[in-house]
């Protein structure tokens, strides 16, 4: 059976700082565990999580969504100085492409 915890995005990197391996979940951005291996990086993590969303739980606070089972509309607006917009504009342009995928292809990169 698949928990609520399984659901969260994990990622283990390398902390040169702490020289330790260090593990995040992107949707409790303030958690981090810190272990001499991934495996024990990502093990702690996950605890961590899921000792917070029960806390939360407790107390009655919402929990993060998952990323993963969350609804995208596949639009979002980004602001950027004129100039770029020109320079982008232009781009696209010379390019034969509207500017949204001129947008959407460098964005994928």
């Amino acid at each position: 059976m698949i928990s609520e915890i399984d659901k969260y995005t994990y990622r283990v990197t390398w902390s040169e700082e702490d020289s330790e391996f260090v593990g995040l979940c992107a949707e409790f951005s303030k958690l981090s565990w810190l272990a001499t291996t991934p495996d024990m990086a990502l093990k702690g993590i996950r605890a961590v999580v899921k000792d917070s969303i029960e806390d939360m739980t407790e107390n009655g606070e919402d929990t993060p969504k998952p990323i993963a089972t969350r609804k995208y509309s596949g639009k979002f607006m980004v602001r950027v100085p004129p100039e770029v917009h020109r320079h982008l504009a232009t781009e696209a342009a010379e390019s034969g492409v509207s500017l949204n995928r001129l947008a959407s292809a460098k964005l994928a990169q």
